[in-house]
């Protein structure tokens, strides 16, 4: 028997289509294979309660040397990153109301005592002796306020930080003329939440780090507690010291200030468990079910730790979650563990 080409290709056309169809029957009447999934029965841990805050390293305090009058600086005694004493002259002004000022005080007690012999003989009115010891008193307040402002000494012990003038400078009150740094201590300004409000004290240790010093850990104290909380952000700040006698630290350094707040006893799982939905910040673990069901659980989460995280709500001890095999999962699926 013979057949044309047209003939066999439309034969070998049918049994393909033949072949197919069977294989798709048997394929829809295969039964579907459960997901299959590693889980972990999750335990509760103590876990410290540590909370890091940022601040900027700032001098315990901060002076401004300037003079209560304009004038013509006379000596500069000190350069930036000095390191100066309380009381050690900076620099000196112009002296001349100074002088004026001296010659006026001994003009005054020459008077007054000129007028206390005439007094005491009852020859000078009470009015005239009292106004006298009035102008001599005025007098030596106002050498004694000239001097503080024309001989500049450092108030604190501390580092020249700036200096604005030089020698011979016509001083103009627009900036100071030196800035005066206290680097031992420094002090740092975090801001903590008002729900920790009741556990901070003054004298509580912190911990501090800088990036300059990779490793090492400087000591801190709590220096003062402001006494209300902030209305928008319900915390509250607080002055942290660090004595930095070596003056490792300095001002404008960023540092990260931590401290121990006590222990919470949670669930801890592996983070591969944990699953974000994306968009919403959310957090759920899948947990499987007595009847090897899984249940897609919101959660929140706390510290992460490594490879764990702190579950603070959604799941309990003794929980089987779900680590591997999310992909295929959803609400409600039965499973199969590996």
């Amino acid at each position: 028997m013979k057949y044309t080409k047209l003939s066999l290709i439309a034969m070998s056309t049918a049994f393909l289509f033949s072949a197919c169809g069977k294989k798709t029957e048997e394929s829809a009447a295969a039964p579907k294979a459960d997901p299959v999934v590693s889980v972990v029965t999750v335990q509760a841990e103590d876990i410290d309660i540590t909370n890091t805050y940022t601040s900027n390293i700032e001098p315990f305090a901060t002076n401004n040397i300037v003079s209560q009058s304009a004038g013509r600086i006379v000596s500069i005694n000190a350069e930036v990153g000095n390191q100066v004493k309380k009381g050690q002259v900076l620099a000196r002004m112009d002296d001349v109301n100074l002088a004026k000022t001296r010659l006026q005080i001994v003009n005054d007690s020459i008077e007054l005592s000129r007028l206390t012999e005439l007094y005491n003989l009852g020859a000078v009115a009470q009015a005239d002796y009292d106004m006298a010891k009035l102008a001599l008193n005025l007098s030596r307040k106002t050498y004694s306020n000239l001097a503080e402002n024309t001989v500049l000494r450092s108030p604190i012990n501390g580092v020249v930080t700036a200096r604005n003038y030089d020698k011979g400078d016509m001083y103009s009150m627009t900036q100071p003329i030196f800035v005066v740094e206290q680097i031992s201590p420094v002090k740092m300004l975090i801001n903590i939440s008002e729900s920790l409000f009741t556990q901070v004290n003054e004298g509580m240790l912190f911990d501090v780090t800088v990036e300059a010093y990779p490793g090492e850990v400087f000591q801190g104290k709590v220096n003062l507690i402001y006494p209300t909380i902030n209305a928008s952000t319900h915390t509250f700040p607080v002055e942290v010291i660090v004595e930095n006698k070596d003056q490792k630290l300095r001002p404008g350094m960023f540092a990260r200030v931590s401290a121990n707040f006590g222990t919470n006893h949670h669930v801890v799982v592996p983070d591969v468990a944990v699953v974000k939905q994306m968009g919403s910040g959310e957090h759920f673990i899948y947990v499987l079910q007595p009847d090897n069901t899984v249940k897609y659980t919101l959660v929140e989460t706390g510290k992460r730790m490594g490879n764990k995280y702190e579950i603070i709500s959604g799941i309990n001890e003794g929980d089987k979650v779900v680590t591997e095999g999310q992909v295929r999962l959803k609400d409600g699926v039965k499973v199969t563990v590996k």
